[in-house]
């Protein structure tokens, strides 16, 4: 009775915090696009059939990110899985408030069936120093092996380290002696679409039809730009604070053509490596055998020197 007051009250904390993020997000704006709690909510898992991490339906431009992982780990070890993230720290995003701000980043690592964010009591002095002010978390109750982290301030963690704690098979009859793969993916700054589906303010603007623009009006929120069409008039007012006007009253547009710089300096990349999990077993017996041979093999040497000497002594006789 008492393990099911308990369960109760934890969902109904984590009904309350999830609540109390989203109403952080509708009241302020500048920390959403990057926040992985969008992706949680709409995806069971972030990583598609096709190989796609889905943090680039958001993050549409391109950009590098590199991962390091030991070629091997033991079973039950920790160990550091190190994402980097670069980018110009001299750059500045655009804000949800069109303001410009500075980049954030956030990253998410699809470790294999078994593989888990490490207890903080397995840490070392030097991993707890590494990983200081970065809120790592799961993707999911039921997805354990997928760590999240972001939005957190890019100047100073284009660098994060994971803290991973590795399976043992001894446990887990799910997990093996072999070799598993490690995705992941980091954006550093804003997204261009917005988890409503619509564009965000860092993002181009084009026009919706051919046409003249016949009249520019500038508000708090953005720009409301009327566009006269052979089919009528256009009021175009999708066009938030942040991007910056490039046509003038009077223009001739086209379709699609840009009204709007784009201001995103940011973007999204996802890339992968290869873990072992190695054997204790069988890491010992390849010392074992390695032993064997040099120990061989200086056998032979000194038996071949043996030999000589033999021989030596019996040409001198």
């Amino acid at each position: 009775m008492k393990n099911k007051f308990l369960q109760n009250l934890n969902k109904t904390l984590k009904s309350i915090l999830l609540s109390l993020s989203l109403t952080t997000y509708v009241l302020f704006p500048s920390v959403s696009d990057a926040f992985p709690i969008f992706a949680q909510q709409a995806y069971e898992n972030p990583r598609e059939a096709t190989g796609r991490i889905v943090c680039a339906n958001c993050h549409l431009a391109q950009k590098p990110v590199e991962i390091e992982v030991p070629q091997g780990v033991l079973p039950d070890s920790v160990f550091e899985a190190t994402v980097e993230i670069p980018y110009d720290k001299s750059l500045q995003q655009v804000t949800a408030t069109g303001k410009k701000g500075p980049m954030n980043v956030g990253a998410v690592l699809i470790l294999p069936e078994g593989f888990t964010l490490a207890p903080k009591d397995r840490l070392t002095p030097e991993l707890q120093e590494k990983t200081k002010g970065v809120v790592i978390s799961p993707y999911s109750n039921s997805k354990k092996n997928i760590l999240v982290v972001g939005p957190i301030p890019g100047a100073d963690h284009q660098t994060i380290v994971f803290p991973i704690l590795a399976p043992n098979p001894a446990d887990n009859k799910n997990v093996h002696f072999i070799k598993y793969p490690i995705y992941v993916g980091a954006n550093r700054g804003r997204g261009q679409v917005n988890p409503t589906g619509d564009k965000s303010n860092n993002t181009l603007y084009t026009s919706p039809a051919d046409g003249q623009l016949t009249n520019i009006t500038k508000t708090e929120t953005g720009v409301t730009l009327s566009i006269k069409t052979k089919g009528g008039d256009i009021v175009e007012t999708k066009i938030p604070t942040g991007p910056d006007l490039i046509v003038k009253k009077g223009a001739s547009l086209t379709a699609d053509q840009p009204l709007t710089n784009d201001p995103n300096v940011g973007g999204f990349g996802q890339t992968e490596t290869e873990i072992v999990l190695q054997s204790p077993a069988r890491v010992k017996g390849l010392i074992a055998f390695f032993f064997t041979v040099i120990f061989a093999q200086i056998m032979l040497v000194l038996k071949k020197k043996q030999f000589e000497k033999v021989q030596l002594a019996e040409m001198n006789f």
